[in-house]
């Protein structure tokens, strides 16, 4: 293992140890709870959101997961890329994340904009662990359509009123 992946390993298993933003909290404005079948990971994901529309303010993230480190270091960085941002900042960072994982970009992740997250960008080499990584995300993304609010991690799909 090369230096740079044995650093990402420990930034993995740092957020495993002492994740960010865990525990249930609230009050909160939409809760989702995903499973990943394949292997037994599970989340229920809380979003707190002030404000309406693209320029929303997701307020608080919270959690309760149980599965491998890499479902639970995931949530734990999601917490810490989108809690105080505002919705269309979230999207980007979901759109970085999903790229990384599914290598849609075609280039070098955004190490700026996806800060530790960038870490488990070694997980797209294995097919089944991308599930395992995109699980908090797919129950943030469910979280805060329940809260009322359209998260949009493909801005190519907007139209022409409605693009920035």
């Amino acid at each position: 293992m090369d230096s740079l992946e044995s650093l990402y390993s420990e930034i993995i298993l740092d957020h495993y140890r002492s994740p960010h933003g865990a525990g249930l909290r609230e009050p909160f404005d939409g809760e989702s709870h995903q499973v990943n079948p394949l292997c037994g990971d599970e989340i229920t994901l809380r979003v707190a959101v002030e404000g309406g529309g693209p320029e929303a303010v997701v307020r608080d993230v919270s959690y309760a997961a149980t599965g491998c480190s890499i479902s639970q270091a995931s949530a734990s960085m999601l917490h810490d890329l989108v809690a105080g941002e505002t919705v269309d900042r979230a999207a980007q960072k979901l759109a970085g994340v999903r790229d990384m994982l599914t290598n849609r970009a075609g280039s070098d992740p955004d190490e700026d904009l996806l800060e530790d997250a960038i870490a488990v960008a070694g997980v797209a080499k294995f097919p089944a662990r991308v599930k395992c990584a995109m699980l908090p995300w797919a129950a943030f993304t469910d979280a805060m359509t329940r809260a009322g609010v359209t998260v949009r991690d493909d801005t190519s799909e907007r139209t022409d009123q409605e693009k920035p």
